[in-house]
C-alpha cells in the first residue's frame, strides 16, 4: 500500500511553481502544485491526457480554453485532452493543488 502526507510533502520554490511527485504509474500522474503569489504554469495542451485541478489551499486562477475561473479550497476543474490550460496565483498568499493526469504523457 502506498500512502502519502500531503502536508508533509509540500514545499514552495521562491522561482518558479514547485510541481512535486506523488504518485505515479505508466497510466496516470498524481502531483501537488504550490504556488507562491505571482507564480504560474504556462498555457499548453496535452493531446490525449486529461487534467484535472484540485485546491487544497489559496486560491488560484485556472484557464481551460478560452474561459478562466476563480477557484478556491474544495473546487476542482478538468481540463480534456488537447484543451489549452493552465493555472496562475494572483493572490497575496500561496496555493497548493492536487493534480492528476492520464493516461500519462
Amino acid at each position: 500500500m502506498e500512502i502519502a502526507d500531503l502536508k508533509r510533502l509540500a514545499r514552495f520554490d521562491p522561482e518558479k511553481l514547485a510541481k512535486i511527485p506523488v504518485f505515479q504509474s505508466e497510466r496516470m500522474f498524481y502531483d501537488l502544485y504550490a504556488l507562491l503569489p505571482g507564480q504560474a504554469q504556462k498555457v499548453h495542451a496535452h493531446e490525449g491526457s486529461d487534467k484535472a485541478y484540485y485546491v487544497l489551499e489559496g486560491e488560484v486562477v485556472v484557464r481551460i480554453g478560452e474561459e478562466e475561473a476563480l477557484l478556491a479550497p474544495g473546487m476542482a476543474a478538468l481540463a480534456r485532452a488537447g484543451e489549452p490550460h493552465g493555472v496562475r496565483n494572483e493572490s497575496a498568499s500561496p496555493a497548493l493543488l492536487l493534480v492528476v493526469m492520464a493516461p500519462r504523457p
